[in-house]
C-alpha cells in the first residue's frame, strides 16, 4: 500500500538523528555565520532558504546580512545601487551577471533584502579570474591590477591540495583527456579554492559583532566544513558557524551513512522532487 504521507523533506542532524526546521532555526539564531548548502536546481532548498532568511530577520532585524555564491564581487556596486533605489530593477537585471535560475530562485532573496533594507553581499570571485586559475594555476593572477585584486581574496592564497574536497576534484578531473589534461586537472581544484577563499574573505569583510551572515552556496562549497569554511576559519577564527546541506535520497526516512557528518543539519529531499531547471556546473 502506498505511503499515507509524502513529506516534501526531512531534516536530520549530522549524526543522523531526526530533527526539524525549528532545530535549524534555533541553531542559526545563535550563529555568526550560517552556510546554506543548496542543490542549485532544487525547489525545496530554495524555498527553505527564503523561509529561514525571513525567520532570521524576524529575530535579528538589520543585524542579518545576506550573502551568496551566485553573485560576483565586481557586481557589488550594482547590487548596492539597486537595493538603495538608485538604479531600476531593469538596469540591475540587465547589467548584473545573473544565473539562469535567478528569477525563480534568487530574486526572492534579493527582493527581500531590498524590502527590509538589508545588505546583500556578492561574495564570489569574478568568473574570468576563476577561469584564469583553471587554465594557468594561481600564477595566472600574479599580473592583475590593483583594482582587479580588490575583487579577490588576498594573494597568495593558502592552498592545501590534500583537503578531501580538492583531492576528490583532482580525481574527477582525471577523466579529462588531451595534451593539456595534466595541467587542467591540477588547476581545477585551485580554481575551486580561489572561489572558496574569495567567498570566505567576503563574509569576513562584512561580518560585524552581533550580526549574522547567511550565505547561500552550492553544498559542495561547505560540506564537511571544508571549502569556504576552511578559509573562513583562517580569516576570522573563532566564529560560531552552522552548516546546512541538501541531499537527494529515494527513501527519506533515514539518513544514509554516506551523508553522515556532511553538515550540522542535512535536509533530505526525495529524489523524485521536481527540479527548477536543467542543472549545470556553475
Amino acid at each position: 500500500m502506498p505511503a499515507q504521507e509524502k513529506p516534501a523533506y526531512r531534516v536530520f542532524t549530522g549524526e543522523g538523528k531526526k530533527a526539524d526546521y525549528g532545530d535549524i532555526l534555533k541553531a542559526s539564531l545563535k550563529a555568526d555565520v550560517v552556510f546554506f548548502g543548496e542543490l542549485h536546481d532544487n525547489p525545496i532548498a530554495h524555498w527553505l532558504e527564503y523561509e529561514i532568511t525571513r525567520d532570521l530577520y524576524s529575530e535579528k532585524g538589520k543585524d542579518l546580512i545576506l550573502a551568496a555564491e551566485m553573485f560576483e564581487t565586481d557586481n557589488q556596486l550594482l547590487i548596492d545601487e539597486y537595493l538603495a533605489g538608485r538604479i531600476k530593477e531593469t538596469s540591475f537585471e540587465s547589467e548584473a551577471k545573473l544565473w539562469t535560475n535567478y528569477k525563480t530562485d534568487y530574486k526572492p532573496l534579493v527582493s527581500f533584502a531590498k524590502e527590509k533594507g538589508l545588505q546583500f553581499v556578492a561574495s564570489n570571485i569574478p568568473r574570468r579570474y576563476a577561469s584564469a586559475v583553471a587554465s594557468g594555476g594561481f600564477e595566472a593572477l600574479s599580473g592583475l591590477s590593483h583594482e582587479a585584486l580588490n575583487y579577490i581574496a588576498p594573494l597568495p592564497v593558502e592552498y592545501d591540495p590534500e583537503l578531501p574536497c580538492y583531492k576528490e576534484m583532482l580525481l574527477m578531473g582525471g577523466e579529462i583527456a588531451g595534451p593539456m589534461a595534466k595541467n587542467i586537472n591540477q588547476n581545477l581544484p585551485m580554481a575551486q579554492a580561489i572561489k572558496d577563499a574569495t567567498m570566505a574573505y567576503s563574509v569576513s569583510k562584512y561580518l560585524q559583532p552581533s550580526q549574522t551572515v547567511i550565505h547561500y552556496n552550492g553544498s559542495y562549497h561547505s560540506d564537511r566544513y571544508m571549502g569556504i569554511i576552511w578559509y573562513l576559519n583562517k580569516y576570522s577564527p573563532g566564529l560560531k558557524i552552522v552548516t546546512i546541506t541538501t541531499i537527494l535520497q529515494d527513501d527519506t526516512d533515514k539518513l544514509k551513512d554516506e551523508s553522515l557528518g556532511k553538515a550540522d543539519f542535512v535536509i533530505v529531499v526525495s529524489s523524485s522532487m521536481t527540479r527548477t531547471y536543467r542543472s549545470t556546473v556553475q
